[in-house]
């Protein structure tokens, strides 16, 4: 089952600009993608796969500017994205009354303002520093103490309108109780407080009272409203 450890970063952090700089070359590589990608498919030439657009990109300025593991994720959920925007479009040309309009092609984030979202897969974070309790992502100074290093999948920085959330995901298996035939059942009330049965013959039921607890209760309530009044 994966979780997520989040650490917020917010503006004074002393990870601040690095983070926001990484979002912001994020977003860079994101929109110089899209912009090929869009006029492919609008001067129909048929969509650019994540493949092409890997190796359209790989020596590019944007995708450079960052680890090149990264620089795929960002590119495998702009593709996601675009993947999206062709099962909307297909179901909005069979059953279009489920939509408000015709889905549009992804857009571009904001040329200043906008920002993306990074991902580390376990290649792209320092296995030297997990052993140590640390998250360090690869091609950066970020060091954050983690409880989960054992576990981790990959590390999200996610932008949000005042913050960035660094999300730590991890797998971590459930432990389940083993198989038991012996089963116990519980009924809460109020004249009968509890009521406990099981299906094992040499079980005695137990039926609790509740009355005595309800008058007391309803004791207090009048002693309360009384000491109120005065």
């Amino acid at each position: 089952m994966l979780l997520a450890e989040r650490h917020i970063i917010k503006k004074g952090h002393r990870f601040w600009t690095q983070i926001d700089n990484l979002s912001w070359q994020s977003k860079n590589l994101y929109n110089c993608a899209n912009y090929l990608i869009r006029q492919n498919f609008i001067y129909g030439h048929g969509y650019l796969t994540y493949n092409q657009m890997a190796s359209l990109m790989k020596n590019s300025e944007q995708y450079r500017a960052l680890p090149a593991k990264v620089s795929q994720q960002i590119l495998r959920g702009l593709d996601r994205n675009w993947k999206s925007f062709f099962q909307a479009l297909s179901e909005f040309k069979t059953n279009p009354n489920k939509f408000l309009g015709q889905p549009k092609i992804p857009g571009y984030k904001d040329k200043k303002k906008g920002r993306n979202i990074l991902v580390y897969t376990i290649q792209a974070i320092s296995k030297v520093a997990l052993k140590k309790g640390l998250v360090k992502l690869s091609g950066t100074s970020i060091e954050l103490t983690t409880k989960v290093a054992s576990w981790i999948a990959e590390v999200r920085i996610v932008p949000q309108c005042d913050c960035y959330v660094i999300e730590v995901i991890y797998d971590k298996n459930e432990q389940f109780l083993a198989p038991n035939d012996k089963i116990a059942a519980i009924d809460l009330g109020v004249d009968n407080l509890m009521a406990v049965t099981s299906n094992q013959p040499d079980f005695t039921p137990l039926l609790i009272n509740g009355r005595p607890l309800k008058s007391l209760n309803q004791f207090y309530n009048q002693r309360r409203a009384f000491l109120q009044s005065l």
